[in-house]
Formats: structure tokens, sequence, C-alpha cells
């Protein structure tokens, strides 16, 4: 009898999620290693461009009762998924990219005339502001959610684990140990956080969720 491969994910699946790796013969362990939470803040001194870089930011905007008169802005995000959250309702993107790095790319070699509001988490990091400061380019910012980590001890020895964010990384690491187990990323920041670590890391071609799963899955089938 071969023994099933453990994958162990960093944050909850949905259950269509849960249900690919399944269907793939492969035991699922989950935790949460960092908790969301929106926080409150004030919309005032609003620039002419607004940025989102994690749907955490916009969900919490849509909270907020003010959030119609933001719909007049144009909006440059950081992910497909942020992006259809933004344009299902109701905002115009104007650009979206998979990374922070390449959205400051496209702001300060076309945009840079423009003045922007990021709305960010605490835990943000620092590669788009500093690119655009670096740039000159005219930034604030308003946090309206925060991170918080939430490390706990795994028993459960497993075959790969799942990491989505840097923060993610920080927190497991702050309870456990990585070995030989292959380390699957959503994206490159989050794979930095792994490198002085191991070398075991597979990052997903696109930054979501379900390219991860579909690498795990090849790699295991």
């Amino acid at each position: 009898m071969t023994k099933s491969i453990q994958i162990l994910s960093t944050k909850t699946l949905s259950n269509i999620q849960k249900q690919e790796l399944q269907k793939a013969g492969l035991e699922l362990i989950e935790a949460d290693f960092i908790q969301t939470a929106n926080k409150p803040f004030e919309i005032k001194d609003l620039n002419d461009n607004l940025i989102f870089t994690s749907q955490n930011a916009v969900h919490s905007i849509l909270a907020d009762p003010n959030c119609e008169k933001l719909k007049s802005k144009n909006v440059f995000c950081v992910g497909l998924k942020t992006k259809i959250l933004l344009s299902d309702s109701g905002f115009n993107v104007v650009a979206y990219t998979g990374y922070a790095s390449d959205l400051a790319e496209i702001i300060t070699l076309i945009y840079s005339q423009e003045s922007y509001t990021f709305f960010s988490g605490n835990l943000r990091r620092e590669t788009l502001p500093k690119a655009l400061k670096d740039a000159n380019v005219k930034l604030n910012e308003i946090q309206v959610y925060e991170t918080s980590l939430t490390p706990q001890k795994i028993k459960t020895t497993a075959d790969a684990i799942l990491f989505f964010s840097p923060s993610g990384v920080d927190s497991y690491l702050k309870e456990n140990t990585i070995k030989k187990e292959t380390c699957f990323c959503i994206g490159e920041t989050t794979a930095q956080a792994l490198e002085k670590i191991t070398k075991n890391i597979i990052i997903a071609d696109q930054p979501t969720i379900e390219d991860v799963i579909e690498d795990v899955i090849n790699e295991y089938k």
C-alpha cells in the first residue's frame, strides 16, 4: 500500500479547491497562519487614482458607506482576482499586473504625472511605495486592513507545504521548521521569504491559488 501524499495548506481553501486535491488522491491538512481584519479609516485627501494590491483592501473599502464616491476614480491594482472584484463592484480598472513590482513599473513609466492613493494593509511590502517615491510620483497611503500572524505547531509531517504570502511564511516558521518538504508558492515575493530556508520551491505560473493547486497536482500525479 503506497503512503498517500500529505499536503499542508497555510490557509483554508475553498471547497472547490479542496476537491481538486482530493480528486488527485492527495490528503490535505489546512490551517490559517494569518488572519486579516478590516480596520477603521477615513476616506479623505484622496488623489486622482487609487491603488489596491490585495482583495482584503477592496473588501474593506466596499464595506465603507462612502465607497460609491470612489468609483469615479481610475484604479490600478495587483492580481486578477482583485481586478475582477473591483470591476464587478463598479470600479474602472485602468491597469492590473500579477506583481506589485510590475505595477510600479507601469505607473512610473507611463502614468508618472498622475497622483495616487494606495489602500494598504499594515504588513504591506515596500516595493510599490518605494518605487513610486523614488520616481517622484505623488502618493499617499490609507491603511484599511490589518494582517496578524497566527502561528501554530503542525504535528503531522507533510510532503508539501502551500504558501500564499510572505507573512504566511513568517508565521509558519515561528512554530515549525522546513526540512525536505516541497514548498509551493503563489508568487515570487512569497518565494523570496523562503530563499534562505530551502531550495525546494515551486512558484506558480500565475499568482492564483488555483495555479498553486495545479502545480501540486502535476508534481504528484
